[in-house]
């Protein structure tokens, strides 16, 4: 009796082993490490979705245009790694705001990464955007985390981030800065509301790091509106002062 029991234990395992075994061999083990994801921040804006709608393409309430002052981004690069190579938006032509992306947005956090795969961006498309955003790493990066989430094929994704670009205007001031300025985050907003008709300090927030003044995130309805966004606007800069270093060559 103590025999057989070994033998039906000893089976058992048997199987069990090769099950695993089958379901590895099929692809049910855990994936390998995902690549490193490109390098570029992440927007404080709260990651966790609380919408029902979470990951269905289209379905979002507002889009946040991300507007990136370069001149900080290029800072923050070399402080990081001083002897590595600047990439296309350190390096060619000088370059104040860009933008860094248009997101989806729910009330309350925003989807991401909605297909996956994403379908792939053609060529023409990335070339044709390095205006507005001066780094294909960039470009990609966006469509996969945001873009996928807009609902629109890849064409007219980039077709409203050029659209959403055009709703907001860039204050003369900040358009050749030729030197270093220390300002605070309010006349920050100021200058933009002032530039801006129907802009309010409720439509957007003024994002920095330690030190310096990073991006200007404006909340835009799908009509191209501006749109009042309290998830938004809660997370701006709260320092005293921030430094918009001067645009390259200035």
């Amino acid at each position: 009796m103590v025999s057989a029991c070994i033998r039906r234990v000893t089976r058992a395992a048997f199987i069990t082993t090769s099950l695993f075994a089958l379901l590895a061999t099929a692809g049910f083990a855990q994936p390998a490490s995902a690549p490193p994801e490109a390098e570029v921040e992440t927007p404080p804006i709260e990651n966790v979705a609380f919408d029902r709608r979470q990951g269905e393409p289209g379905k979002f309430d507002y889009y946040v245009l991300a507007l990136s002052w370069s001149p900080s981004y290029c800072q923050a690069a070399q402080e990081r790694a001083p002897n590595r190579a600047p990439d296309q938006q350190c390096s060619g032509r000088p370059f104040s705001f860009v933008v860094h992306g248009l997101w989806p947005q729910y009330e309350r956090g925003f989807p991401s990464y909605c297909q996956v795969p994403a379908p792939r961006l053609n060529r023409d498309i990335v070339g044709g955007m390095l205006d507005l955003m001066p780094s294909p790493r960039l470009i990609f990066h966006e469509w996969d985390r945001h873009g996928t989430c807009s609902g629109l094929s890849p064409h007219a994704y980039f077709e409203t981030v050029r659209k959403a670009r055009a709703v907001v205007k860039i204050p003369a001031d900040y358009l050749e800065l030729d030197k270093p300025i220390t300002v605070t985050p309010g006349a920050v907003a100021e200058a933009f509301v002032k530039a801006n008709p129907g802009l309010s300090r409720a439509n957007f927030a003024i994002a920095c790091d330690r030190k310096r003044l990073t991006e200007i995130r404006v909340c835009i309805g799908k009509d191209f509106s501006f749109h009042d966004c309290a998830e938004v606007t809660r997370r701006s800069c709260r320092l005293n002062t921030i430094v918009m270093p001067a645009v390259r060559g200035g």
